[in-house]
């Protein structure tokens, strides 16, 4: 059977959560996600997962050479880091006195903003 795309799948994580790294190379590492890719489920956190990548020269570059730069880490392997206690946590929502749901931490249970 073939798995339809037609719905798209909603990240709890945004851009701008402070996240902390819980499983690869870069395991314990905590920083701000810079972009979350939807369509491969991967987001970009600043600090996280660092690669080499080999560079020939060109205008901006001069010399070519070697740069350490960030790559896209797996959803899965990130944990929301709550801004109350600094430690990790699952995300909920809620409804507010407005009617507008928002974003909780489950472990806190204050509003993300």
């Amino acid at each position: 059977m073939e798995k339809k795309s037609n719905s798209q799948i909603k990240f709890k994580l945004r851009k701008g959560d402070l996240v902390k790294v819980i499983s690869g190379d870069s395991k314990g590492t905590q920083g701000k996600i810079t972009e979350v890719m939807l369509s491969n489920n991967r987001a970009m956190v600043e600090g996280a997962n660092m690669v080499t990548k080999h560079t020939k020269p060109n205008a901006s570059n001069p010399n070519g050479g070697i740069i350490k730069k960030e790559s896209s880490i797996h959803i899965s392997n990130l944990a929301f880091v709550d801004p109350k206690s600094g430690n990790t946590t699952r995300i909920g929502k809620k409804k507010d006195v407005n009617g507008k749901f928002v974003r909780i931490s489950k472990k806190s249970g204050e509003e993300i903003k």
